[in-house]
């Protein structure tokens, strides 16, 4: 092995040094974040998904996000092959889930969500496909044309209590934290984004007005679970089927739009980004995780096309496939600690050895990401 090598081997080691917060220790600053798999038949994962998560947790991951799952409220879901986080069947599951992993040290959060408008009104495998898509305005996602009614102030309160009862339950299972989605379009994101909140009420109006929603989500969570349980936040500019849209387009703006969020309860913020290198705005080479780290103090995990040559979008809109790309900017920027973990999707969707062949020099024996990666719980 020549010097560079060395040189090399020893940068990465920062990838799998151990990070500590106020509320949550991990082994490894690599975290499998959250994506939709949809093999929880009626909402219940099963052993195949503790299998797939426990893969990941014993091969150098450091925090596993679990995929989307549903709060208990009727029209939260899409599919019900996605998973649920109410009822008997389902939270057994999940508990199945959480001891496989805990077979090794890796950490693990429930991600809780809800679509919001971004469900359908008629579909395959649609729960309660008598209901209507519920959102702040009744905006449909795509289209930004009003569909249905806007969200009532009894719905409001059902579903943040729904969202609480969620994190609750998480923490008498015995995870190890609790993920709130806030971000790609979906219900909390539909009151933070001004095309699909036109309220006027205390939920409306400007950037800080429009936080209302998830500051009293993140609340409500807090009072549920108590001081020392870890919440995170995820959060992103851009939303499904509208890539450049802004929240927030000054680092002014995102402090505004952070604060009451970290004033509510909110520990470490996950921010989606399609590509993790892409500065966030004009004048600094910070990314969206950087910058909320700079504004806010608190840890952040950073994300985007890591380990890949090509961002996530890319295989579904006919371009070429992702190819293995080098992580050595990425090993950099922590170095630097713009940030202080970092989500890797694809590459570990494809090849759950993934952070341990890149720890070990074997970068030649990774499974490249394609599209039937998806079709599969490998």
């Amino acid at each position: 092995m020549n010097t560079q090598d060395e040189l090399k081997i020893r940068d990465m080691e920062i990838l799998f040094q151990p990070f500590h917060s106020r509320k949550l220790d991990t082994p490894t600053r690599i975290v499998l974040p959250a994506m939709t798999r949809g093999f929880s038949p009626g909402g219940a994962p099963t052993d195949e998904v503790a299998a797939y998560y426990q893969r990941r947790a014993k091969h150098e991951v450091g925090l596993i996000i679990t995929e989307g799952t549903f709060i208990d409220e009727p029209s939260a879901s899409p599919s019900s092959n996605y998973p649920n986080f109410f009822g008997g069947a389902p939270l057994r599951g999940w508990k199945k889930v959480l001891e496989a992993v805990h077979t090794t040290d890796c950490k693990i959060a429930p991600q809780l969500w809800h679509v919001g408008m971004a469900r359908p009104f008629k579909g395959e495998n649609l729960p309660n496909p008598e209901l209507p898509p519920i959102g702040p305005s009744g905006i449909d996602v795509n289209t930004l044309r009003q569909t249905t009614d806007p969200m009532s102030a009894a719905k409001i309160e059902e579903v943040i209590d729904a969202f609480a009862r969620a994190a609750a339950d998480a923490k008498r299972l015995g995870f190890d934290g609790v993920e709130i989605h806030g971000a790609h379009g979906y219900l909390i994101d539909q009151f933070f984004w001004k095309e699909t909140n036109r309220r006027t009420d205390e939920y409306g109006g400007d950037l800080v007005g429009r936080t209302r929603f998830a500051s009293r989500i993140i609340h409500a969570v807090r009072k549920a679970v108590g001081s020392q349980f870890p919440i995170i936040f995820r959060f992103s500019q851009w939303k499904t089927g509208h890539y450049d849209a802004k929240l927030a387009r000054t680092p002014v703006e995102l402090e505004d739009f952070l604060t009451p969020l970290t004033e509510a309860g909110v520990d470490i913020f996950d921010c989606s980004t399609r590509r993790f290198w892409e500065p966030e705005f004009e004048g600094s080479r910070l990314n969206l995780a950087g910058w909320t780290k700079k504004l806010t103090g608190k840890p952040a995990i950073s994300a985007g096309s890591v380990g890949l040559n090509r961002e996530f979008t890319n295989v579904f809109d006919g371009g070429p496939e992702a190819e293995t790309a080098s992580i050595e900017p990425l090993v950099e920027r922590m170095q630097a600690g713009e940030f202080d973990l970092i989500a890797v999707g694809r590459a570990l969707l494809a090849d759950a050895e993934w952070a341990q062949k890149i720890h070990h020099s074997r970068e030649k024996e990774i499974r490249q990401f394609t599209k039937e990666a998806l079709q599969s719980l490998s």
